[in-house]
């Protein structure tokens, strides 16, 4: 349970968010801000946009762990130091290009919905899971992999039963991000029109209705938080 205690605060600021997306509550803040509230929306259809959001972001996230912890096994590997510099280079190209950009960019290629979103979650994410990953097995004790080499464990038995055992707190950690990153990133997929919690933001917007706006940035927050507990407490009991 002590593992868990980290995580708390989030849960609560999350769930606080989440109680602002709901039309009734938004509807009032807005009213308080001197605003005349118009048709807010509905507690079913944000209920969908968040799970399509969340499955997005959660697909991103997958295609960013298999490709940034590879690429960050990649560069850590002995005789590796020629390339590793390449592929850091390569990774914070990636990031240096917003995701608006790259989902705009990406239209006349993968057409409109998820896709391009999910490219833009790809390119985002890929330089802090491998650099977090890199930083993670560098810190794992020179010893233990002395130890196995005694031992008789070849190269990759080393890397699958010491190294990445050893680094998975800290490679969690870096996923942490980047699941929050997916998170908010996933709500500009709404501009390429995937259904994602950015679609009441953008719907606002077009129509001058803050209250849709205030339930989507509430609800995206309030998930990001979320998720950001969850990864908290895997992070918690892995040390355990």
């Amino acid at each position: 349970m002590r593992a868990l205690r980290p995580a708390l605060g989030a849960v609560a600021a999350g769930l606080v968010l989440a109680c602002f997306s709901h039309p009734t509550v938004a509807a009032a803040i807005v009213s308080a801000l001197g605003e005349t509230p118009r048709r807010a929306l509905p507690l079913d259809h944000l209920g969908a946009l968040a799970l399509h959001h969340l499955i997005l972001a959660g697909t991103g996230l997958v295609l960013v762990a298999i490709t940034g912890i590879g690429l960050g096994i990649l560069a850590t590997r002995p005789g590796a130091a020629s390339v590793r510099g390449g592929i850091d280079t390569l990774a914070a190209a990636a990031q240096a290009v917003p995701p608006v950009v790259v989902v705009a960019l990406a239209l006349p290629m993968l057409g409109f919905g998820g896709p391009p979103t999910l490219l833009a979650l790809v390119l985002y994410g890929i330089m802090p899971t491998l650099r977090g990953t890199v930083g993670a097995l560098e810190a794992v004790p020179a010893e233990a992999r002395e130890a196995a080499k005694a031992l008789g464990l070849t190269a990759r038995q080393t890397l699958t039963r010491i190294e990445l055992p050893l680094a998975a707190p800290a490679i969690v950690e870096t996923l942490r991000t980047a699941l929050v990153l997916a998170v908010a990133t996933a709500a500009v997929g709404a501009l390429a029109g995937a259904a994602t919690l950015g679609t009441p933001i953008v719907a606002g917007l077009q129509n001058q209705n803050t209250v849709p706006m205030l339930q989507g940035a509430a609800a995206t927050a309030a998930l990001a938080f979320l998720c950001d507990a969850l990864m908290v407490a895997a992070a918690g009991l892995l040390r355990r």
